[in-house]
C-alpha cells in the first residue's frame, strides 16, 4: 500500500479482533513513530506499550470507560517530554507527539492494523496505572490492532474550504 492509499484506508476503530499484534508488526509502528520530524530533533516522546489485560482495562476506565480501549491487543500511551515552547508560543512536545501518532497510525493502515486516537482520557489516572513521571506528559493514547469493522469514511471538507492563497 502507497502512502495515499494509507491515507484513504486510515479510520478510527472501535472494535478489535481478539488476535494478538505480531511483534514485528508492533515494531514497525513504533519505528514509524521514532521516525518523525521533530522540534529541534529533540524526539521528545515515550511510547508506553501495553498488552497486560487488566491495565488495558484500567485505561479503558481512565479513557471516560470507552471499553473498546481495552478491547484492543494493545494500547500506545504517548507521552511527551520536554518543556521547550516555540517560538510560534506552542508546546513543542504536543505537536511533536502529534506527528509521530500521524506516522503511526498511517503505518498501521498500510499493515492492515487499525487505530484510534483517544485524547478523551483523563491524564491524572492514566499517568497513576502507567508510573508516568509528573513532569510528562500523556498526550493521546493509542489502541492497536486488528479491525473487527471497517467504517465507511466520514465526509472530508473540499480543499477549498481548507485551503487559502497567499492570505486569509
Amino acid at each position: 500500500m502507497d502512502l495515499m492509499q494509507a491515507i484513504r484506508a486510515r479510520r478510527s476503530i472501535r472494535n478489535f479482533l481478539d488476535k494478538s499484534v505480531e511483534e514485528e508488526l508492533l515494531l514497525a509502528v513504533l519505528e514509524a513513530g521514532r521516525l518523525a520530524p521533530s522540534a529541534r530533533n529533540m524526539q521528545d516522546w515515550r511510547f508506553i506499550v501495553v498488552r497486560d489485560a487488566a491495565t488495558r482495562s484500567l485505561l479503558a476506565k481512565a479513557a471516560r470507560d470507552q471499553q473498546f480501549v481495552g478491547q484492543a491487543p494493545v494500547v500506545i500511551a504517548a507521552c511527551g517530554t520536554s518543556d521547550l515552547v516555540m517560538t510560534c508560543g506552542q508546546p513543542a512536545y504536543a505537536i511533536d507527539v502529534a506527528v509521530a501518532l500521524d506516522h503511526m497510525t498511517l503505518a498501521a493502515a498500510a499493515l492492515g492494523l487499525g487505530t484510534c486516537w483517544i485524547g478523551a482520557f483523563y491524564e491524572d489516572k492514566v499517568k497513576e496505572i502507567l508510573g508516568v513521571p509528573p513532569e510528562i506528559r500523556v498526550v493521546a493514547l493509542l489502541p492497536l490492532g486488528y479491525p473487527a469493522e471497517e467504517p465507511e469514511p466520514r465526509p472530508r471538507k473540499s480543499l477549498d474550504e481548507v485551503m487559502a492563497r497567499e492570505q486569509w
